[in-house]
This record gives C-alpha cells, sequence and structure tokens, in this order.
C-alpha cells in the first residue's frame, strides 16, 4: 500500500511539474519554422525525387544538429538577458561591428527573398495568380501576422504561428497516408552512404542548409523577450526550453523527413520534379488533386510562416548591433521591394531560391562561431556555460556546418 501511495504522489508531481512547465513552451516553435521553409522543400523534394531514401540519414544528422544549436541560442538568451546580436555588439568596435551588421543584414534578406517567393509560387499553384502578384499578397499577409505581435504580444504570435507550423505538417505529411514509404527503405536509408558525387552534392546543401543564421539571431530574442531574466527561475526556464527545443525541431525534422519520404515513395524518376512546380504537379499526377491542394496550401504557409520570423530576425538584428529600433512594420515593407522586383522582372524562381540560399551560407560561420564562443565563456554564462563535451560536439558541429557550406558555394559557383 505504501509503494502504491509512493507511486501515486510520484505521478503527481510529475504532472505537476508538466502542467508548470508547458505556459513556458512556444519560442523554439516560431524558431523552428526556418527549418520548414520553401528552401527546404525544395532540397528535400529534390533529394527524395532524385535518389529515393538514400540521402533519409542526411535530415535525421541534420535534425540533431539543429537541436544542439537552437538549445544554446536560447540559454544564451535566458542567462544573459540579452540576444546575441546584443552581446556582439557591446563586444565590437564600431567599424567590425558595421560589417557583421551589414553581412547579418544581407543574410536576413536573402532568406526572406527565398520565403516571398516560394509563398508567390503556392499562390499561383493555387490561384493561377502572377508570381508579382501572389509576392505582393504574402507580404501584406505577414505584416498583418506581426501587427498581432505588436499589438498583442508575443505569445499571440507564437499562437498563430504554431497553427501555420501545424497546417505545414498536414500538408506535407497527407500524401504519406495515400501511399505509404516502404519500411525497408527507410531503413537502408538510415545508414550513411552516398551514390557519386551529385548526391554528395545534394546531401552538401541539405546540412548546409540546416542550420538557418536568422533562427540563431531571432530565438535568443524570443527566449529573452518571453522569459525575461530570472536567476531564481532559470533551471525552469532552462529545463522548459529544452522540451521546447526537442518538440519544435522534432516537428521541423518529421516534415523535412515527411517531404523526403513523400519524394521517394511518389515522385523517384519522374522528370521535372526539380522545381517545386513540376513536384506539385508531380504529385497532383501521382497521388490526386486533393492531397496537390494541400501540399500547394502546405507551402503557402511555409512561405507565410518563415517569412514573418525572418522580419523578427532581422529587426532583431539591427537594434542589437546598431543600437537603433525600426518598425517591424516598416522593415517588412521595405525588405519585400527586392523580392517584388526580381518576379517582375521574370526572374526564375527555382534560380532566385537557390542564389538566396547560397547567400545564406556565406552568413553561417558568422552565426555559429560567435554562437559556441559565447556559450563557453564562464564570466558570461557562468554555471550554465557549455561543459568539455557540449564544446567538443558544438565545434565538430561548427567546422563540419561551415566546410559543408563552403564546399557548397565552391560547388555552386564552379559548376561542380
Amino acid at each position: 500500500m505504501e509503494a502504491l501511495v509512493a507511486t501515486s504522489t510520484t505521478d503527481t508531481q510529475v504532472d505537476a511539474r508538466r502542467r508548470r512547465l508547458l505556459p513556458l513552451l512556444g519560442p523554439a516553435f516560431v524558431a523552428a519554422v526556418a527549418y520548414v521553409d520553401p528552401g527546404n522543400v525544395a532540397a528535400n523534394l529534390t533529394a527524395g525525387a532524385r535518389y529515393g531514401y538514400l540521402l533519409l540519414w542526411v535530415l535525421v544528422a541534420a535534425n540533431l544538429m539543429a537541436v544542439l544549436v537552437q538549445y544554446q541560442s536560447a540559454k544564451l538568451g535566458l542567462v544573459t538577458g540579452a540576444t546575441m546580436p546584443e552581446l556582439l555588439g557591446r563586444r565590437l568596435r564600431r567599424k567590425p561591428r558595421l560589417a557583421y551588421w551589414a553581412q547579418a543584414e544581407l543574410v536576413a534578406a536573402a532568406t526572406d527573398l527565398a520565403e516571398v517567393i516560394g509563398g508567390a509560387i503556392a499562390l499561383n499553384l493555387l490561384f493561377g495568380l502572377p508570381l508579382p502578384l501572389g509576392g505582393l499578397i504574402v507580404g501584406v499577409i505577414s505584416m498583418l501576422m506581426l501587427l498581432v505581435a505588436d499589438r498583442h504580444g508575443q505569445r499571440r504570435f507564437e499562437s498563430v504561428i504554431v497553427a501555420l507550423l501545424a497546417v505545414i505538417t498536414v500538408g506535407f505529411v497527407a500524401g504519406l497516408f495515400v501511399n505509404p514509404p516502404d519500411g525497408g527503405e527507410m531503413a537502408r536509408g538510415l545508414v550513411p552512404h552516398f551514390a557519386g558525387a551529385d548526391s554528395v552534392l545534394l546531401a552538401t546543401s541539405m546540412l548546409g542548409a540546416t542550420v538557418m543564421p536568422h533562427a540563431i539571431y531571432v530565438h535568443s530574442a524570443l527566449a529573452r523577450d518571453r522569459h525575461g531574466k530570472g536567476e531564481a527561475r532559470l533551471p525552469t526556464l532552462l529545463r522548459a526550453t529544452r522540451w521546447d527545443v526537442v518538440a519544435a525541431l522534432g516537428v521541423a525534422g518529421c516534415v523535412n523527413i515527411a517531404m523526403l519520404l513523400l519524394a521517394a515513395s511518389s515522385l523517384q524518376g519522374v522528370p521535372g520534379t526539380d522545381t517545386i512546380e513540376g513536384a506539385h504537379a508531380a504529385v497532383t499526377d501521382a497521388l490526386g488533386p486533393a492531397i496537390g491542394m494541400v501540399f500547394a496550401i502546405g507551402l503557402l504557409a511555409s512561405g507565410l510562416a518563415s517569412t514573418s520570423v525572418g522580419s523578427y530576425a532581422g529587426a532583431t538584428i539591427m537594434a542589437g548591433l546598431l543600437h537603433r529600433r525600426i518598425p517591424v512594420l516598416t522593415r517588412r515593407a521595405v525588405t519585400l521591394v527586392p523580392a517584388l522586383v526580381l518576379l517582375a522582372a521574370g526572374v526564375d524562381p527555382t534560380w532566385a531560391l537557390v542564389i538566396s540560399q547560397v547567400v545564406l551560407s556565406f552568413g553561417i560561420p558568422f552565426a555559429l562561431v560567435p554562437l559556441l564562443r559565447l556559450t563557453s565563456d564562464r564570466t558570461l554564462m557562468g554555471e550554465s556555460a557549455n561543459g568539455p563535451v557540449i564544446r567538443w560536439v558544438l565545434t565538430g558541429i561548427v567546422v563540419a556546418v561551415v566546410a559543408l557550406n563552403l564546399g557548397l558555394i565552391l560547388l555552386t559557383l564552379t559548376g561542380g
């Protein structure tokens, strides 16, 4: 009887602890949207259509990296009470600070470009809208979403983003129920291997695009702005953040894997699937117009959610490094212009997506290396500083991702 009472008491304590942690979840789900943007859609569908289940292991490894990196960013914001751009802004002299801000803003703009274009493609697939008009609509809707954050606070904004993330999940998972993937092939896809130089290049682009610089910058702000800095609550906040990151990146990882599995089970060997439009047409032919529509809706939700988060990240970067704040709606209007100009000029949207990912790759070392140094600095982080094991693991991730991105840039520029 005493054992039963003890067990019941323990279960009650666990339930109570979970209830305390649940309201603290949310910031990581906003950051996780960066991992399911239109650029990821294009890369994952291409991998599955060309090589089937071969590169499944790449997505699994990439997601594990992302979990550790995003937790470090959130931890930095919670422990220091400052965003990563603010901490760098305090440590850099004026000229290096301005140079750092320029590259960070360029990366944020490139990311925003891809997301607006992806949303425009989705509206074209759903309603036949011209791409420039679709891009304008995506920009206007994202401004309304940012207005929610500005007027009603971060929690309401998180709720909107989580709802869009749910739509994204349904959009890219639904097809698997119509044509389930092969379990044996999935198991073989978890064993690291390649099939020639082209598969190595594709794996490099998938891994290289995993760690998004703007997601690192913004997660430190999201965690800080939601919870503030409270040393008494810090252990609870860090515990909640670990659950938050694991849950959010788990969802994003499953969505990315679902994209690859959908392409592997339904699109493998089908010509024309190297563009989002071609992949949508192939999905519609293979699985029916209903699944094709759900796919396009998922793509639209991806563009809307990720472009809003990108604008939030850009504002965080400017406030931290330039010590200036521009209304996020004004920023959204300004950064929308380059995407609309490219779409109006008739630039191939898939080519624009590729170029934006190359530009984004340049910014990854500038985000990862400072993150490693800041979170390992005991004078800054105190007892929450990274221990030797985490430092070595993070160093390995930094070296791997930076090397892969440099390789991707080199191969892209040389046509290899």
